[in-house]
């Protein structure tokens, strides 16, 4: 399903398994980016991936649903409870610790707390952020902070990596130097 800012065009899906509630919950998710989703080039604002913008903005304008109409709530939970049951997130024995941040993000408010996806402690702030965004400006600056975060994350990782390296690489050059005897042998 999705909506076109720009053209004011909402195009759903003919699935044949999915049930009224589904279809209930895709429309509610979709008028929701109608009603709340401005229309504007936020790449002008921001340099992250788009889809950072897109599962914060799928959060907010959610919560507003719920807020604007109280009787999506039921909509939301059971259409994301059955496409979850068909595994639609192909998530089913998966490990989610192996998933990017803002994926597992926009698992949790898909899916469901009680899905128990794992964050680790630094990532929970982002978590209740994304569940506190109430404009559009506030998910742009959430977007960019997550990137910012997992950019850095991977830069510790590289460094971390480049120092084990550089630590294996002496620890071989000293086995195998002339000045240590038999390769391999301590002298």
């Amino acid at each position: 399903a999705q909506f076109d800012v720009e053209r004011r065009v909402l195009t759903l899906p003919n699935w044949d398994k999915a049930s009224s509630i589904v279809y209930d919950m895709l429309v509610g998710h979709e008028v929701g980016h109608a009603l709340f989703t401005p229309n504007e080039d936020w790449t002008l604002k921001v340099k992250v991936p788009q889809s950072y913008v897109n599962v914060i903005e799928d959060v907010r304008i959610e919560k507003l649903m719920k807020r604007k109409y109280p009787g999506l709530r039921k909509s939301f939970a059971g259409g994301y409870a059955e496409l979850n049951a068909l595994d639609f997130f192909e998530i089913q024995d998966e490990d989610l610790t192996e998933f990017a941040l803002i994926d597992r993000i926009n698992l949790h408010y898909k899916v469901g707390a009680a899905a128990m996806i794992p964050f680790a402690e630094e990532e929970k702030v982002f978590v209740t952020r994304a569940e506190n965004t109430e404009t559009f400006d506030e998910v742009l600056s959430l977007s960019n902070d997550i990137h910012k975060f997992v950019e850095a994350q991977k830069e510790e990782q590289a460094q971390s990596q480049q120092q084990s390296s550089a630590n294996n690489s002496q620890g071989q050059n000293s086995i195998d130097s002339p000045e240590s005897g038999e390769e391999g042998e301590e002298q």
